[in-house]
């Protein structure tokens, strides 16, 4: 006969009580109140323990204590570096205070990020870290109602009633445009995502802000095309749309540093050379826009201090009745590389 498949029994308090000889409840004390326990008692319970290889049961212990260690996150993409970063940021804080992170990505659809919230409740997290797939917030008054903590992470608060770590994402478009237009570009392209994404809807008003501000008519100085994804892909289905036009760009800015990624793919394929026939920036500065073939220039935002920063502030509100809500605004950071030069003459 072969080995039996099923798996081995967990070990229970009950098990570590039987073989050191003494009740459950000094194993309990053992476990949770060692002051309490005599010295060679505790050490004969934590032998069996370390023998039995015996796990204490969290979630059990959680539902007892009326609390949890756990906290939830939902970014709109966990592939996008950025997110990458940033949740990294989440989880180093989380750690020094003994809590733990779940991840779930709402790929930008509503009906995924209302279902992982709904997941996440149902776990008892402490409190969710979210990045909004859309601008209407009003379903996270319920969940606020219901005693989950909620920190909107990349995205600033509309109610000063609600917590928030962002970036000034308007700022960035204009430093990405500004940029452009010092060098003596005339005629950009955009390669941006919905604007019903807040960070893009923002990046756009930067970017014409920059626009108006030297002087320039939108229609003649700006050409915008949305993709349906804000990856490589993307950002090669945007560049080709941007080569058709009648009047060509010479340079071209893009909703981030993956989309940027797929227009300096294209452009390589086409044999288009950057920056001598064209310009491009990217946004958010993620780790690799520094060594690609030609360095991207990037407007750098603190992913890992922003990730830290939520995670503070939904620590502080998940344990204070007395928490002061409180509305973080980091500023972004031109950071020029290779991929930006004048127009050609």
């Amino acid at each position: 006969m072969g080995r039996s498949s099923r798996a081995p029994r967990r070990r229970s308090i009950k098990d570590v009580a039987d073989l050191a000889g003494v009740s459950v409840g000094t194993v309990s004390n053992v476990l949770n109140k060692p002051a309490l326990v005599a010295e060679e008692t505790r050490i004969k319970v934590e032998a069996a323990i370390a023998s039995l290889g015996f796990v204490r049961n969290g979630s059990a212990r959680q539902l007892r204590a009326g609390t949890s260690q756990t906290v939830g996150a939902i970014v709109l993409d966990i592939s996008n570096p950025f997110f990458t970063d940033v949740a990294r940021g989440v989880e180093d804080r989380l750690a020094e205070d003994d809590h733990i992170l779940i991840l779930a990505s709402s790929d930008d659809r509503l009906d995924k990020q209302h279902r992982y919230l709904r997941l996440l409740e149902e776990q008892g997290v402490q409190g969710v870290l979210v990045s909004p797939a859309s601008n209407d917030l009003t379903w996270l008054d319920q969940t606020r109602a219901r005693g989950t903590a909620v920190v909107l992470l990349d995205r600033p608060s509309p109610s000063p009633q609600i917590c928030s770590v962002a970036v000034d994402d308007v700022k960035g478009g204009d430093l990405a445009a500004t940029h452009l237009l010092e060098l003596g570009h005339q005629r950009i392209g955009f390669v941006n995502g919905s604007t019903k994404i807040r960070q893009c809807a923002d990046r756009r008003k930067g970017v014409r802000k920059a626009l108006r501000a030297a002087g320039l008519r939108i229609a003649d100085s700006l050409v915008e095309t949305t993709v349906s994804a804000l990856n490589a892909d993307g950002g090669e289905e945007g560049l080709e749309r941007l080569l058709r036009v009648s009047e060509p760009v010479t340079a071209i800015i893009c909703a981030n540093d993956l989309t940027a990624l797929g227009v300096l793919r294209g452009l390589r394929r086409r044999r288009i050379s950057v920056p001598e026939q064209m310009a491009v920036v990217g946004y958010d500065d993620v780790e690799f826009a520094g060594v690609l073939t030609t360095p991207l220039t990037s407007i750098r935002q603190p992913r890992y201090q922003i990730g830290r920063a939520a995670a503070t502030l939904l620590l502080n509100e998940a344990g204070s009745r007395t928490h002061r809500h409180e509305q973080v605004l980091f500023q972004p950071e031109l950071i020029v590389r290779e991929s930006s030069g004048p127009p050609a003459r």
